[in-house]
């Protein structure tokens, strides 16, 4: 189960990350709410990290949770945000995922 809330923290890190990204695109009004968005994002973020340690080790679940939230804010990036999807991006995002499954399966 902890595996299911640290994977939620690591989407709501995509979320914070967005929110973010979105209010340097905005302004007024606007751009408060994505802020407002991003400490909501954070909040639920940092507490079901926090849950999800408490049988995780912290080394391993602290670099999954990273690492869902670079590959996400990636993606978001790429497809929200207009990034460019260059063959080395995509190329060392695999290469992150792949490490990410890697310390899923080694970890005790």
């Amino acid at each position: 189960m902890n595996w299911i809330i640290l994977i939620i923290a690591g989407l709501f890190e995509v979320g914070f990350a967005s929110c973010l990204g979105k209010a340097k695109e905005t302004s007024g009004s606007e751009m408060y709410m994505w802020y407002g968005g991003f400490l909501v994002c954070l909040t639920i973020s940092m507490l079901l990290l926090m849950k999800a340690t408490e049988t995780l080790p912290i080394g391993t679940a602290y670099a999954i949770w990273t690492g869902i939230g670079a590959v996400g804010t990636v993606l978001v990036g790429i497809f929200i945000f207009n990034e460019p999807a260059s063959f080395w991006r995509i190329f060392f995002l695999t290469t992150l995922i792949s490490s990410i499954v890697g310390l899923k399966f080694v970890a005790n």
